[in-house]
């Protein structure tokens, strides 16, 4: 699948004033528990502003009950929009009326398999990338072998490329979109979510067959 289509996949925020965002230095983790399990997300330092709005969210219990409402199989699963919230199956997700805000897009992080990532506006819509203040996706991917990796157009580091090949990911998105933080707990998670039938057309198209919920909260 090209990256430009993917672009297109990862819709989210409508446009809106970004709020005032208060700093928190540390290492910080946070449980997203779902009926397969949970996951623990360490959140990164060097992303300050998405690391401050994610805790922000899950203090306030933006996240719980919401779902993952877009799961692609060997690619990411997507989540966090407060609409999804009891949605009726025949309902479109992934417009939300949270705040954009601005990209962290670091060359260091990379979309490798459990990487917490902001979902986005694509490029023509949102020419400086950033962020739907609430909407994040989490990277199931693929192991990729070397031909893979030279075609993702990306310039890889040896141990990133490491990665790719043993534990999977997603490189074409790299330098794309914002990593905050990365899945250290629960990898298994991902691939039982991933594994669900999903609705292939329509409004609802990738919504799984039966929704998956979360319930967020910070464990320090």
């Amino acid at each position: 699948m090209k990256t430009t289509v993917l672009f297109l996949f990862l819709i989210t925020s409508i446009i809106q004033p970004v709020q005032e965002e208060v700093y928190i230095e540390g290492d910080r983790k946070a449980k997203i528990s779902t009926e397969f399990g949970d996951m623990v997300i360490r959140l990164y330092d060097d992303t300050p502003i998405h690391k401050a709005n994610f805790i922000r969210n899950v203090e306030s219990g933006l996240y719980n009950n919401t779902l993952f409402h877009r799961v692609i199989p060997y690619f990411m699963m997507q989540g966090g929009d407060p609409s999804s919230i009891g949605a009726p199956m025949t309902q479109g997700l992934g417009m939300d009326n949270c705040p954009q805000i601005e990209a962290e897009i670091r060359p260091g992080h990379f979309h490798k398999k459990g990487a917490l990532a902001a979902a986005r506006l694509p490029d023509n819509m949102n020419p400086n990338r950033a962020s739907s203040g609430c909407q994040f996706f989490v990277v199931q991917g693929f192991k990729h072998n070397d031909s893979q990796l030279l075609n993702s157009g990306k310039n890889l580091t040896p141990m990133q490329k490491a990665w790719y090949k043993v534990r999977g990911g997603y490189p074409f998105l790299d330098n794309d979109y914002t990593i905050f933080g990365e899945v250290v707990e629960g990898l298994e998670v991902i691939d039982l979510i991933g594994s669900m039938e999903t609705h292939q057309v329509g409004v609802n198209k990738d919504r799984p067959l039966e929704d998956i919920k979360m319930t967020v909260t910070m464990l320090n």
